[in-house]
């Protein structure tokens, strides 16, 4: 006991011999060494960001590259306990925010994956690629990348290494060359000169099929959050779903709208109104389970209709794209049926009220039916003029419209010289030869719109698709508004057995994880 209370004493002497300048040293060294750490963290926290590049693998390695908007895609082997693959993670992140996910810089340029070979399901896959180190990098258009492989003697391979991208901004500069770009790390959303204007460039169409799939998902979305589907609206959304399963440019969103359209009367019954059955999934009732153009969609950017500011274009622009798409694949039979079948959906499900109601007045202004695809295309052509003429008014006043994307007349000069044959200097009328706009309308809307999406699905050969193409090819008829009974009859009971057919195909099938 007495040893201890020599001890304390001896502490005690020691504490007041402290010289009283130094006594808040201490206190200084603990706060420096805590800032310290915090900025140890904060270096440690930008060069782990969150994971921006898509973990592949050899289950779904074509399926990804396949069907992926992008113009090209890097592929990195790595395996998972390589610590130089650990270090490398962060400056190949850095580089993957600015063109993958929702919040990209630049959407739908460039896809950035991984593959880990260090699992035992990818050993076949890494050997395709001869991966001898790691990380290894490849670049390639991403459908060189579908069922193929890659040899260090290989000529002409279309699929190359990049064999210079140790950090971040060498990576970024090896991209740069390979696209003749000016990509930086520090480039912000919506701040970059890079946006290609679709004016000048008719191939630039291609890649709307994306945002085609995007406004399709978003409205779908839109209906059900907003309990649009009442008793007196369910003729026109199964109307407009008639002429998305056949005329949809996106197979998936074909296969998607069929399937909500044979199960039509299960997920919304006829007595919808009074019924509290349908109200699950956070009140969107059983519809709500339906992804209608597949669970990758919406992607949460757009790449056609991409705006230079966040509030402009996307939506509305994918959403005309889809009518225009619509019009020019019906046939003749059908063109006072599009028409209908378009306005009353605008009508009833378009949540913007001014422009359901001018689109509303431009609908109830036609005086005759449409007898062919020619005259209801141009219709919906020069309708959309007269919403740009009007709004392109409003937004110079208002300073609302988007800088790089000003309202215009459509088609410019650019795109379809032969489509003007004069302009009056009197009142700045322009002369169209609408047999030219019907021309162009067809190939860009038509061909064009689809031609990227069709080269990637030439590969496919499931039988979903195979179902669904027979399955749109008969609703023909039903779509059809044949005016005679007899007709319809014929039409209805050969809905009714095709709905039949597609149920029992569905409970066969097993459940798919997504849309092909």
């Amino acid at each position: 006991m007495s040893q201890l209370l020599v001890l304390n004493l001896v502490l005690c002497l020691l504490l007041f011999s402290i010289p009283k300048t130094t006594s808040s040293s201490p206190s200084r060294s603990l706060l420096r060494s805590i800032e310290d750490n915090n900025k140890n963290d904060n270096v440690v926290a930008d060069l782990h960001p969150h994971d921006y590049a898509v973990d592949i693998n050899v289950t779904n390695f074509d399926a990804v590259l396949r069907d992926t908007p992008a113009t090209f895609a890097v592929v990195e082997f790595f395996a998972h306990w390589c610590p130089a693959c650990r270090n490398y993670k962060p400056h190949y992140e850095r580089v993957a925010r600015l063109f993958n996910g929702p919040d990209a810089v630049h959407p739908g340029i460039i896809l950035m994956t991984r593959v880990d070979c260090a699992l035992k399901i990818n050993n076949k896959l890494c050997d395709k690629f001869s991966v001898d180190h790691y990380p290894m990098l490849f670049w390639a258009p991403p459908s060189k990348f579908v069922s193929g492989g890659w040899k260090p003697k290989q000529e002409k391979n279309e699929i190359h290494i990049i064999d210079d991208a140790r950090t971040a901004d060498r990576l970024l500069n090896w991209i740069n060359k390979q696209m003749g770009s000016s990509f930086g790390l520090d480039d912000e959303k919506f701040e970059n000169e890079h946006l290609s204007s679709n004016v000048s460039d008719p191939g630039q169409i291609a890649r709307a099929v994306y945002d085609v799939e995007e406004a399709t998902s978003t409205t779908f979305d839109i209906i059900l959050e907003h309990k649009m589907i009442k008793s007196e609206t369910r003729g026109s959304l199964i109307k407009f779903l008639q002429l998305l399963v056949a005329h949809h440019p996106s197979k998936r969103c074909r296969m998607g709208s069929a399937e909500v359209l044979v199960n039509f009367d299960e997920f919304c019954p006829l007595d919808m109104d009074s019924t509290s059955k349908q109200e699950n999934n956070d009140g969107k009732g059983a519809l709500g389970n339906i992804q209608i153009c597949g669970k990758e969609v919406p992607r949460g950017y757009w790449m056609f209709c991409r705006g230079s500011k966040n509030d402009t274009r996307g939506f509305s622009c994918g959403l005309w794209v889809l009518l225009h798409s619509l019009s020019v694949r019906i046939e003749d039979g059908e063109s006072q049926f599009a028409f209908q079948a378009i306005c009353e959906f605008v009508h009833n499900f378009f949540i913007c009220e001014e422009c359901r109601q001018h689109f509303y007045e431009m609908c109830s202004s036609v005086s005759g039916p449409f007898n062919n695809t020619r005259d209801f295309a141009l219709w919906l052509w020069s309708s959309h003029n007269k919403v740009n003429e009007r709004l392109s008014k409003e937004e110079a006043t208002l300073r609302t419209g988007d800088p790089k994307f000003p309202k215009m007349i459509w088609p410019p000069k650019q795109l379809c010289s032969s489509c003007r044959q004069s302009q009056s200097q009197e009142n700045s009328g322009i002369q169209w030869d609408q047999d030219e706009v019907f021309k162009f309308l067809t190939d860009y809307y038509g061909k064009k719109l689809v031609s990227i999406y069709k080269d990637k699905n030439n590969h496919e050969s499931d039988k979903s698709g195979a179902a669904l193409d027979d399955l749109v090819v008969s609703t023909n008829a039903f779509v059809v508004p044949l005016g005679a009974a007899l007709a319809i009859a014929v039409a209805s009971c050969a809905f009714g057995a095709l709905a039949c057919y597609w149920r029992s195909q569905q409970k066969s099938r097993k459940p798919r994880k997504s849309w092909n």
